[in-house]
């Protein structure tokens, strides 16, 4: 990371001017890219005291003379954040659009609101230089970041235009949101405070300290806490109908990723226990991609899932005791296991300008479901094979299925398989729920 000498430093603050000279230096190895203009183009506006710089909130100060400054170390603090992030340009999140008529935008005080902002420009804009920038032709960035620069555009059938972001970055502009929502929060709770009936004096300082630290710069929001399972056994539907969740919900970072703060209460839909509270991004990487309700296509990211992010993914899933009690796992995750994992030595492969590539696309269906665990069948077969062969690769009765998982549980996340085992049946749902596909594309909060 780079170094950049600012000039015309006083107390701690500096100018806007050197304010975007020190963010351009700091910020120019990032591998997530950084946008110019970060102090004065849209959504930052001095007038409402803050700028989001990554995933903190950087208050403005207007000093003597009616010119806006920030604090330099924070500057500093959230240009390493941004440089400490590290990208996988492959790993992409679909950010829209999807189906439906797009949602009214709520008037709840956050200026970023970025999946809206960036869905609604590129909508509204069919070349994504022109929807990058604002009405002023100036280019408009997201909490710091020159978004278009990695935004993935792709084309289904000629016609069909979707949008993606890199994971890493979803997750950054999710806590960029996460942090303005409790600034703006806090900077309401202080100005309610100021209109209060005036208290003995003792009362006032007291309060008057309490609102100088929350406006601090240096502490902007309350720190969101680590999930220790104090949901775990409960049934979901019953803390869903619980009044005050999603904000109890919002408290905690994800119990995935653990970087992210978390916004669904992600939950078994077999066995209807809550699992954790996760962020947009883990929830909508754990989501299946269903075909039709019995058939889904084994997508890229199941690598991460069953690959370099397996032990938190296999602990996730056996936050739900049903799963941990039978060592299985939801039908569409096993299904999509044992097409990757279980059959991977089945799939064929074709010559390539790198060696050989694996045939087609992994698809597997089912007939029957998990609670009828003698019929169920799934049936593995791989589409769009270069060579035109559509072929089946296997045929694996879910019982057989259910005891390959838990022999590769077993030895690839022996922690997570010591805690599972048909002793641990206390309080299981007496009609477990069947699986629920989703073919819209809306259901981000599904699985």
């Amino acid at each position: 990371m780079s170094e950049h000498v600012v000039l015309g430093r006083t107390g701690g603050l500096i100018s806007l001017g050197a304010a975007e000279a020190l963010w351009a230096g700091l910020t120019a190895d990032s591998a997530v890219p950084a946008a110019s203009g970060v102090f004065t183009c849209s959504p930052a506006d001095a007038r409402v005291g803050y700028v989001l710089l990554g995933s903190r909130v950087v208050a403005m100060v207007k000093a003597s003379g009616g010119q806006w400054n920030v604090p330099e170390s924070e500057v500093r603090r959230a240009a390493a954040g941004l440089s400490a992030v590290e990208m996988d340009c492959q790993d992409l999140v679909r950010i829209g659009p999807f189906r439906g008529a797009p949602q009214q935008q709520r008037n709840d005080g956050t200026l970023l609101r970025w999946r809206q902002r960036s869905t609604r420009e590129l909508q509204e804009s069919g070349d994504r230089e022109r929807a990058a920038r604002g009405e002023d032709g100036r280019p408009c960035h997201l909490a710091g970041i020159d978004w278009r620069r990695i935004l993935v555009e792709q084309t289904r059938e000629g016609t069909v235009r979707t949008w993606w972001l890199p994971r890493a970055v979803v997750r950054l502009l999710d806590a960029a949101e996460h942090a303005e929502t409790q600034w703006l929060h806090a900077a309401r709770t202080r100005q309610a405070s100021a209109v209060v009936t005036e208290r003995p004096s003792h009362h006032r300082q007291s309060r008057a300290a309490d609102s100088r630290q929350t406006a601090s710069p240096d502490c902007p929001t309350a720190p969101l806490r680590p999930y220790n399972g104090e949901l775990e056994g409960q049934l979901y539907s019953a803390l869903s109908r619980k009044p005050g969740i999603s904000r109890k919900v919002a408290e905690w970072t994800c119990a995935v990723c653990r970087t992210a703060p978390a916004t669904v209460l992600d939950h078994c839909h077999e066995h209807g226990y809550a699992r954790a509270p996760v962020c947009h991004s883990c929830n909508t990487q754990e989501r299946p991609d269903h075909l039709y309700s019995n058939d889904i296509r084994v997508a890229g990211h199941y690598r991460h899932l069953f690959h370099t992010h397996t032990a938190d993914w296999l602990r996730h899933w056996h936050r739900c005791p049903g799963c941990r009690a039978r060592t299985t796992l939801p039908l569409p995750h096993l299904a999509a296991w044992t097409a990757y994992i279980a059959c991977r030595s089945l799939r064929p492969t074709h010559r390539a300008s790198r060696g050989r590539e694996p045939c087609g696309v992994l698809r597997v269906s089912w007939t029957g479901s998990q609670n009828t665990p003698r019929s169920c069948l799934l049936t593995v077969t791989v589409d769009f094979c270069p060579s035109g062969e559509h072929r089946v690769l296997a045929q694996v009765p879910y019982r057989e299925a259910a005891g390959q998982f838990r022999t590769w549980l077993a030895e690839t996340a022996p922690a997570v398989a010591s805690a599972a085992g048909p002793d641990r049946l206390d309080d299981l749902p007496a009609q477990p729920r069947p699986v629920i596909a989703d073919t819209s594309g809306e259901g981000l909060a599904l699985f």
